[in-house]
């Protein structure tokens, strides 16, 4: 069952419009353009554990993918189900399910995780979440899961100003060790209980699931440090310098834990 506190914190309805802001764009774009990259091509049956109103699963299905969308928090199936039904092409299936117990018996061309290792903060919980991707997932099919940096988090509390916040300065001193975010004040802009994760812990726990890691990628980047970035986002043309100088440098291991979002790309073996 999805933790209460993170389940409040999503019903307040903020996930499906926050990656239309200027700023939060650079997300967006980046991992589009990485699950363009990556993906096997439509039609490939994608399962999309933990996607919320659709951000990712609703433009694949566009695209001609079948996608299941499965996500725990029922406001995000309703919405997925309704911007579904506005499209040419909708999705296959919306189902209402936790990553760590997914409800579906059939394998995937593709399993992505966008979002559910964000709020396991128990290894074993992650690791039954990785399990399940492998089972969901057909022998030579690829994992796409994206975790937040554990060293990110200090420049954006920095950037935001939110360091004179209650408990914000506390509570990055022990993320530092622990990898644990908590938001004891409630506060909607220091979010909600969290795991941030290491460049390498992403790594291991997905080879621990038998999936073989193909690429570790840096989504944003040192971008979002940019003071100016959602005006350099508002204008096609510097909004590309931005995408381009970062897809140059993705996979540079001094980079990865600058960024925001990790993704790593993962395959389970042919013969497994």
């Amino acid at each position: 069952m999805i933790d209460p506190e993170v389940l409040s914190f999503y019903n307040l309805g903020l996930e499906q419009e926050r990656l239309q802001d200027p700023r939060r764009s650079v997300e967006l774009r980046r991992t589009l353009d990485i699950l363009a990259r990556h993906l096997p091509p439509p039609p490939a049956t994608v399962l999309d554990i933990g996607g919320g109103p659709g951000a990712y699963a609703l433009p694949l299905a566009e695209e001609g993918y079948r996608v299941t969308l499965v996500d725990p928090v029922p406001l995000h199936v309703e919405q997925a189900q309704r911007a579904s039904g506005q499209q040419d092409r909708g999705l296959h299936r919306v189902l209402l399910g936790d990553a760590r117990n997914v409800p579906v018996d059939e394998q995937h061309d593709a399993v992505l995780l966008l979002g559910p290792l964000y709020h396991l903060t128990s290894e074993e919980d992650r690791a039954r979440a990785w399990r399940e991707a492998h089972r969901c997932l057909r022998p030579g099919g690829v994992a796409v899961a994206v975790a937040v940096s554990r060293f990110y988090a200090g420049w954006q509390a920095l950037a935001a100003d939110n360091m004179p916040l209650p408990g914000v300065a506390e509570g990055l001193a022990d993320l530092m060790v622990t990898g644990e975010y908590r938001n004891p004040s409630g506060e909607a802009r220091l979010w909600t209980t969290a795991y941030f994760h290491t460049p390498d812990e992403l790594a291991a726990e997905a080879s621990a699931a038998r999936l073989t890691v193909r690429s570790l990628i840096a989504v944003e980047g040192p971008a979002k440090l940019l003071g100016d970035v959602a005006d350099r986002m508002a204008d096609p043309a510097r909004r590309q310098h931005v995408l381009d100088v970062q897809r140059q440098i993705e996979e540079e291991r001094s980079i990865l834990g600058m960024s925001q979002h990790i993704i790593v790309v993962a395959q389970r073996a042919e013969t497994s």
